[in-house]
């Protein structure tokens, strides 16, 4: 068995780093939707966009509560969180035209979670064969626009359909 020794992970795996400040509680107290790239804001949830997409229109669904478990996030918030994601469905077939959509969570960090601490719904567009060579081998993502286009582009979609 071969071993690869990465000893600077140690302050992420052991949780020594953490920051002062959930990213989603900031993002929802700030008055700068654009600084923030949320795109769009409801009762219970808002979508921001993923500062390190997969594709382009990647997108979560967050509650402005902080919890970590769907079972402890209230009814009214989940139906909301439901209500969006068709919502960003329809939305990102309107300004992508995707081969197909992902929509998901991750709850804890043993599932994935890069926000462990606060719940939220993943939609992203999705092509066929949108994972190439480059992502494969080079574990680098290519993007066709930037966040701040995308942010400009959903912002109007989401906020012209109210």
């Amino acid at each position: 068995m071969d071993y690869l020794w990465t000893p600077w992970r140690y302050a992420y795996v052991s949780g020594i780093e953490k920051p002062a400040e959930c990213i989603f509680c900031a993002a929802a107290k700030a008055n700068d939707d654009a600084k923030w790239f949320i795109v769009y804001r409801g009762e219970f949830c808002f979508i921001i966009l993923n500062a390190f997409p997969y594709t382009p229109g990647h997108v979560m669904i967050v509650p402005y509560a902080h919890l970590d478990e769907l079972r402890k996030l209230p009814s009214a918030a989940a139906n909301e969180i439901m209500a969006l994601s068709q919502r960003m469905e329809a939305a990102l077939r309107e300004l992508y035209h995707p081969d197909g959509i992902n929509l998901g969570m991750n709850i804890g960090k043993a599932a994935g979670a890069g926000i462990a601490g606060h719940l939220h719904m993943h939609v992203l567009p999705r092509w066929v064969a949108d994972a190439n060579f480059v992502s494969v081998v080079c574990e680098t993502r290519i993007l066709p626009e930037t966040l701040e286009e995308t942010w400009r582009r959903m912002t109007k979609a989401l906020n012209s359909s109210e």
